[in-house]
């Protein structure tokens, strides 16, 4: 894959940290990366945002951020709030491939979940990733209420036939619950798409020679790492007392 579209349930469940772990194990074999964040919203003009946290943990990567809007809302909602232009799917496309024509990778981090709208027409993440033809991967939570959010999203996807790349864990809890370890062999089921990855909590807080050293044992080879989903479920099994029936 040349462009991958990184998607998630909701906000705040590790988008932005399992971007920068994808880029930084292709950074290590050697790939150029680029990094598309098409709204960054919630972020004041000169803080560094998603884009550049992406390129802190992860090292040599292109960043490109085509908008910004100040308010933590859905892009066309702080677009519109802040008078300023959306930005839609073609946009996102017509960019996205401009990198493609220079670099080995590019990742197209969306702004919360797969169909939160991008402008006024109604555009969204999913309708950019139609364009490119792209392979979207879901990030998503742990615990309760991810199988419902997960299969969802593999549902919105498969009506605009497009493909799910896999799911990945945004942020596996130090002390994971009976919920979490279920979840583990149930998010594959809710996606149709194999478990990609579980990055652990607090990664992000790590220094990037730390990040970068250790993205390898989150992420399965598919996505240039080593995790390997069964022998992760079974230890997190056998770590907590879960038994699979």
């Amino acid at each position: 894959m040349t462009v991958l579209v990184i998607t998630g349930t909701g906000t705040e469940i590790g988008k932005t940290v399992t971007t920068a772990a994808v880029a930084a194990l292709a950074a290590r074999q050697g790939r150029s990366v680029a990094v598309l964040k098409p709204a960054q919203t919630g972020v004041a003009e000169g803080e560094p945002g998603d884009a550049a946290e992406v390129a802190r943990l992860a090292g040599q990567v292109t960043t490109s951020e085509l908008a910004r809007f100040p308010e933590p809302l859905a892009p066309d909602t702080a677009a519109r709030r802040a008078g300023l232009a959306p930005v839609g799917p073609r946009a996102v496309a017509e960019a996205a491939e401009k990198l493609d024509a220079d670099h080995d990778l590019v990742l197209v981090e969306g702004a919360g979940g797969l169909l939160v709208r991008f402008d006024d027409e109604g555009g969204t993440l999913a309708d950019a990733a139609r364009l490119l033809g792209a392979p979207v991967l879901v990030v998503a939570q742990a615990g309760l209420g991810t199988l419902n959010v997960t299969t969802l999203t593999a549902e919105a996807l498969r009506a605009r036939q497009l493909e799910c790349a896999g799911v990945v864990i945004g942020s596996w809890p130090a002390a994971p619950g009976l919920a979490d370890c279920c979840n583990l062999a149930d998010l594959p089921a809710a996606a149709g798409a194999p478990l990609l990855g579980a990055i652990p909590e607090g990664a992000g807080a790590l220094s990037p020679t730390d990040f970068r050293a250790a993205a390898g044992s989150w992420l399965a080879p598919r996505l240039g790492g080593a995790w390997d989903a069964l022998a992760f479920t079974a230890r997190a099994a056998a770590d907590t007392g879960t038994h699979q029936p």
